[in-house]
């Protein structure tokens, strides 16, 4: 179907295209040389030499070593993005984006072996030159430029889980230059075994022991992986391909054994599942960029990604002799996206930069749901021999066709401050076709402002105010399977679901102690939420009682954060690195069940984190823990639905780390996971009817852990 362009956009273009057309008389050679000055101004650079005392072997090695470097890391959000957008990931390669969302960011730092690197620079200024745009850092990795370089970086790993399990896996990279063509090959495979042991009591409203559940689950999980990143710099012009392949197909063993307390009798049963899965995914990316002889640039960038996964769950009742089949659900999903992006960026005068350029979109979503239940009459064999239950908006496809026409001017107010501003338009059209069948067309314009003013060279204040929209999910469109309630295998869909927005205001200051010995920071954040997403009534009958995400209504979230990271010279460990962070939030929404004001789901009152690192450089030994933790009342992360109330319940985590260059130059590392063996617990609480009835009927408490998990990584750059 050959959809037609609305008017707006088109309008939009054709001023975008003269304006461009106009401001080539204002280009001047010396804007570049000037911004690039005032961004080098506001930015710290870490010399290759720097990092050698502690003997790196990969780029992620390097940049642990860096004081802050957290808080140029600490973007959320974007990797669960439909497009690209001009934010969506904080590293630069040579100064240039990677043009991939799975095959891009920090899983290429760790590919990079150390002795590639020339230096390392944490970017606190805003410019047109830069292919990121936010009110963050930027972390740009630059590669020696010699006529010929290359390394291997391989890797040889084994975790020990709690039931004694071993499980290997190893990774192979191989990168280098020749001449103006730059090369990276990646290929690996990663354990992830789990065996989660949990537990579950439940009492009826006065406190009477009903029942207890104790299960056993094993995941037998191995991924694959390879990828490849390559680049050719010709006179005026670059052009880089980037592919990825993965697959994974876990297998799971649950053992269930159920003991009823309910008649005042002892009566145990046992049940057993098999939980089957396969997924693969594939992208492939690419970008060019020219410049011109006025230091103007064009820049084309291209996605095309695809990700498939199927997922099928089959329950057995177990006697002494035999074993039923009593429940069968399949799940599939296909998600596919095709990008194309497209910009011009040239100076309107010396201490200015204008960007303009538009992105299409195309994403689209396969979801398919079947359950078979036990029961009479003839079973069918797509329903895993059982009998089939008819599911409402069980197979859809969701299409979007999205574009976002953008414009973006930076702007060196002075030696010391600078301003970026942007503004997208943004126009989708969603429509979804199967069991339901529905299209809906949305706009939106979404203004950004980036103040950054350099109150002194090591003192920086940044503020931002940016209308934010969501982007939706399509998963929530359709019914979908329920992996965590027992009693619950399905959930409903909505098609009627739209977008949240929100205008989002921040402010930063950051300090950064003289010699690069550390960085302080703090910021405080609010958000003025429109149209909140969470859970909210779809029943089709007062006794059919069904819900579903969507819509609630407005909301407000605010917050502010701590972050302190600094070498520890001033106690006599000049080597040692820690960093610490504390932050405090809270929102506030209206409840469409209770018709209360609560929090937002998710939503921890507080939340600290530490990091210590010590190298011992005359022995090329280093150690240190990571650890988190947030309010344990479960408060902030409460969950009302339609029938019953859960709140998530969590512990402190702990890991910890031993590393050590040995013989020949190979590296050995030792973790520890989980080292607390922390408990992951739920109390949800079911109501005979509607939530807001008050009845109660049924308390659990369900406690959860897959132990501690050791791992031994042996590395070694060729």
């Amino acid at each position: 179907m050959v959809r037609r362009l609305p008017r707006q956009f088109v309008q939009l273009s054709v001023l975008g295209l003269a304006i461009v057309t106009a401001s080539q008389a204002l280009a001047q050679d010396e804007g570049v040389e000037t911004l690039v000055e005032a961004l080098q101004d506001s930015t710290v650079v870490y010399e290759a030499n720097f990092f050698s005392q502690y003997s790196p072997v990969s780029v992620n090695d390097m940049i642990d070593r860096i004081p802050g470097i957290g808080l140029a890391l600490n973007r959320r959000g974007g990797g669960n993005r439909r497009g690209l957008g001009s934010g969506a990931n904080e590293i630069l390669i040579n100064g240039q984006r990677i043009t991939g969302k799975e095959n891009a960011g920090r899983s290429q730092l760790s590919r990079i072996s150390a002795n590639q690197v020339d230096y390392i620079e944490i970017i606190r200024g805003t410019s047109d030159e830069l292919d990121i745009r936010g009110g963050g850092q930027v972390v740009n990795i630059v590669l020696l430029d010699t006529p010929s370089r290359s390394s291997i970086s391989a890797e040889v790993n084994m975790d020990r889980l709690q039931d004694g399990t071993i499980d290997p896996g190893a990774k192979l990279s191989y990168s280098g230059q020749t001449g103006a063509f730059n090369y990276l090959f990646h290929i690996e495979t990663e354990p992830r075994y789990e065996n989660r042991r949990s537990f579950e009591s439940s009492l009826d409203a006065s406190g009477n022991l009903l029942e207890t559940r104790r299960e056993n689950r094993i995941r037998e999980q191995q991924e694959f992986e390879t990828s490849f990143n390559l680049g050719y710099q010709f006179e005026n012009s670059l052009v880089q391909f980037n592919g990825l392949y993965g697959e994974s197909a876990p297998k799971t063993d649950l053992d269930r054994l159920i003991n009823d307390f309910e008649d005042g009798t002892l009566l145990s049963s046992l049940e057993r599942e098999e939980n089957d899965s396969h997924g693969s995914n594939w992208e492939i990316g690419g970008d060019y960029e020219y410049e011109f002889s006025n230091g103007s640039k064009y820049r084309f960038l291209f996605i095309v990604n695809d990700r498939e996964s199927e997922f099928s769950r089959e329950r057995y009742q177990v006697d002494a002799t035999a074993e039923e089949k009593n429940l069968f659900l399949f799940s599939s999903g296909r998600d596919r996206e095709r990008i194309m992006r497209t910009s011009y960026t040239w100076d309107l005068a010396s201490n200015q930069g204008f960007e303009l350029g538009v992105e299409r979109a195309q994403t689209i979503r396969d979801n398919g749901l079947l359950l078979g239940l036990a029961g009479s009459g003839e079973g069918s064999p797509d329903h895993g021999g059982l009998i089939p239950i008819a599911i409402d908006n069980a197979f859809s496809t969701i299409e979007e066709v999205r574009y976002e026409n953008f414009v973006v001017h930076n702007w060196q107010l002075n030696d010391r401050m600078a301003l970026e501003s942007s503004l997208i338009y943004e126009l989708s059209t969603i429509t979804q076709t199967g069991d339901v069948r529905n299209e809906r067309d949305f706009d939106f314009l979404r203004p950004k402002l980036d103040y950054r003013f350099d109150i002194t060279s090591s003192l920086q204040l940044r503020a931002t105010v940016e209308k934010n929209v969501s982007q939706l999910s399509f998963s929530d469109f359709n019914s979908s399977s329920d992996g965590s309630d027992d009693d619950q295998d399905i959930q409903a869909g909505n098609p009627e679901i739209v977008q949240e927005q929100s205008w989002n205001y921040s402010l930063n200051l950051e300090y950064r102690l003289p010699n690069n010995v550390g960085v302080l920071n703090s910021s405080m954040f609010y958000r003025d939420i429109t149209d909140h997403i969470d859970r909210v009534d779809v029943s089709p009958s007062p006794d059919n009682l069904q819900s579903a995400r969507g819509n609630i209504g407005d909301g407000k979230r605010y917050g502010a954060n701590l972050d302190a990271s600094a070498r520890l010279g001033f106690i006599g460990m000049p080597d040692a690195l820690l960093s610490i962070g504390f932050g405090v939030q809270d929102s506030k929404v209206s409840d469409p069940f209770l018709h209360v004001d609560r929090r937002m789901r998710h939503n921890s009152r507080w939340f600290g984190r530490a990091n210590f690192r010590h190298d011992i450089t005359a022995w090329e030994l280093s150690y240190g823990f990571s650890y988190f933790n947030s309010a344990q009342d479960g408060s902030g992360r409460i969950t009302v639905d339609i029938k019953d109330i859960e709140r998530d319940i969590g512990d402190y985590g702990l890991n910890g780390f031993i590393e050590k260059k040995a013989f020949g130059g190979v590296t050995f590392r030792f973790d520890m996971q989980n080292a607390n063996d922390p408990q992951r617990c739920r109390e949800r609480i079911r109501f005979d009817g509607a939530t807001v009835m008050g009845i109660v009927e049924e308390i659990e408490n369900y406690c959860s852990s897959n132990g501690i998990k050791y791992s031994l990584k042996l590395r070694y750059t060729f």
